[in-house]
């Protein structure tokens, strides 16, 4: 079965545009996903953190035959690939995928949240999601 899924990607250290770019690179080259569409990539103040670092953001719509832990497995992996270091809460990174979305379904777990609970926060996600199928941003944006 296959599974349409919205992820945020972003980075905020070294070279941020490499980064997204090799991550989908990893994404397109594991079976048990396909990157259908890539929003553009905006450059973004940070949100979360005091580094002062700007972030290079966007969304990606997959088809994956992966149920959300396992996907959720695979994107940590890539992160790891690309030397995402994990210290404190949003802290810099090389590499951020989050799941935003995974087909319909509401999720609520220690381990993972679907539909991200902050996307609604996030300008760059609305306008990644308005230009991958703009009823998604009129959706969320009428939550937030």
């Amino acid at each position: 079965m296959h599974h349409i899924v919205y992820i945020g990607i972003g980075s905020n250290l070294g070279n941020r545009a490499k980064y997204i770019k090799d991550a989908i690179e990893h994404l397109n080259n594991d079976q048990s996903v396909q990157v259908l569409d890539v929003s553009d990539i905006y450059e973004t103040d940070p949100l979360d953190d005091d580094s002062g670092s700007k972030y290079m953001n966007g969304v990606l719509k997959l088809e994956s035959k992966l149920n959300p832990f396992e996907l959720l497995r695979l994107l940590n992996g890539v992160e790891n690939k690309l030397k995402r270091v994990r210290t404190v809460k949003n802290a810099p990174r090389t590499i951020d995928l989050d799941i935003l979305l995974y087909d319909g379904i509401v999720l609520n777990t220690k381990k993972l949240t679907i539909p991200h609970p902050k996307m609604h926060e996030r300008e760059f996600v609305l306008k990644g999601l308005g230009q991958l199928e703009p009823s998604l941003e009129r959706a969320f944006r009428e939550k937030g």
